[in-house]
């Protein structure tokens, strides 16, 4: 009988969670034998009952101690040596960068599916320490895609074309699926509230790069112009990522009525479906933003940056509009257009709930999976 034991490797278990669960579903609907390597949040038990066997390995996602790093390679190694996996498919920098240097090491070599859901910030800043530290990870990448029966699937057409030419990857190799999906069922249209006040919505990490600071700035200038705004922003801190957002700016935004804070939202669907416009002027090194997928799906205007990934979310000008990066007067100009010109908001709300149901529902993410692992088995 054939082997059919899937590997997923994932920094931490709510990330799978939220990112990749439907695809593991399905796995195990026709007949695969499902692992999950990440680090445990205390969202095991909860996978298990499903049929997903975990193994904790303390990913850092900051980085982190040389031995520390060395360790999690090796306790990748001899997990893949235990398990014997047909597919590994480890999603993010570290785990498809460390799966593939562990591979290197095994006897027995399974095939390899590496998921880039965003290039980071190494690749999206330009002082000297990240120019040093993409050259390692360059570097790193080419020995880690240096496997003969492999799949790289992109996010977004930027990424694959830095990468493709950073370590010669042919095009027979890579796959480009736009994020990891909406379900349609749970993110539903709806037409916007009828309220006196427009309330706008940024939901992320709690990361500078995200543009954080530049949703505050705009934030400051549209209510200069216009009383009749609420900015909202769900999240928290990220306390692993050293420019990470402190809680006492977050406080102090707040409690002037800058922004009203949400903190973390488990129903964000909800949360959109009560506001108007959505927006998240990122630059970091982005892959398709899942929140951005989840707001066009719930039928809301997008106003994001001309980055790559979050370009890949809207159709300029017909479901959203892109600003320049790192820009929070023209975010701020964006914003009001759309504040200004109902009419305006709900075609392009309608506009991006058919670009979700063209581009992003889960269903047809999960099953493009379905045949890159059937592909795999095969030997094609």
């Amino acid at each position: 009988m054939q082997n059919k034991r899937l590997v997923f490797v994932v920094n931490v278990d709510w990330f799978f969670i939220s990112h990749r669960l439907p695809i593991a579903l399905e796995a195990i609907s026709e007949g695969y034998e499902v692992h999950l390597i990440c680090s445990d949040t205390g969202k095991t038990k909860e996978l298990s009952e499903l049929g997903i066997h975990v193994h904790n390995i303390p990913f850092s996602r900051s980085g982190g101690k040389l031995l520390n790093e060395l360790q999690s390679i090796i306790g990748l190694r001899r997990l893949f040596k235990i398990i014997n996996p047909s597919i590994i498919h480890a999603v993010t920098i570290k785990p498809v960068i460390y799966s593939g240097l562990s591979l290197h090491l095994l006897k027995n070599k399974p095939s390899f599916v590496a998921a880039i859901s965003g290039l980071g910030y190494v690749f999206s800043a330009n002082n000297f320490r990240a120019k040093l530290i993409k050259a390692l990870v360059s570097v790193l990448y080419k020995f880690a895609f240096y496997h003969k029966t492999k799949v790289v699937i992109f996010q977004n057409t930027t990424d694959a074309k830095i990468l493709s030419s950073v370590t010669n990857l042919p095009d027979n190799e890579k796959v480009l699926i736009k994020g990891s999906g909406a379900d349609l069922g749970i993110y539903k249209y709806c037409k916007e509230p009828i309220s006196d006040s427009i309330k706008i919505v940024m939901a992320c990490r709690l990361i500078k790069e995200k543009g954080v600071y530049e949703y505050v700035e705009a934030a400051k200038i549209v209510h200069s112009k216009l009383n009749n705004v609420e900015f909202l922003l769900a999240g928290t801190p990220d306390k692993e990522n050293p420019n990470s957002i402190s809680q006492v700016e977050l406080d102090e935004w707040n409690n002037t009525g800058v922004i009203k804070l949400l903190g973390h939202c488990n129903n964000i669907s909800k949360v959109f479906s009560e506001s108007h416009i959505i927006t998240m002027p990122s630059y970091y090194g982005e892959g398709v933003p899942k929140v951005l997928i989840e707001a066009a799906a719930c039928g809301r205007p997008i106003v994001t940056t001309d980055n790559p990934g979050c370009r890949d979310s809207v159709i300029p000008d017909v479901s959203g509009k892109l600003v320049p990066i790192k820009d929070s007067l023209s975010l701020a100009k964006a914003l009001i257009v759309l504040i200004e010109n109902p009419t305006l908001r709900v075609s392009m709300g309608e506009k991006a709930r058919q670009y979700a149901e063209r581009e992003f529902d889960v269903k047809s993410v999960v099953q493009k999976h379905m045949k890159i692992y059937s592909k795999l088995l095969s030997g094609l």
